[in-house]
């Protein structure tokens, strides 16, 4: 199972740092608001996002 997370949503649910880590996204990166990653099921588990 893959699960999508936008950097808006990532930035809501406060993990907008670790999901930006895993992407290598740097802080001077431009990002836009409805640009979207994809997670592993592994990934989305160690965020949090499932159980």
């Amino acid at each position: 199972m893959k699960i999508i997370i936008s950097q808006q949503e990532a930035m809501e649910k406060g993990i907008w740092e670790e999901v930006a880590r895993i992407f290598g996204v740097a802080q001077e990166d431009e990002v836009w608001p409805n640009e979207t990653y994809i997670l592993t099921e592994e990934q989305a588990r160690q965020l949090g996002l499932i159980q």
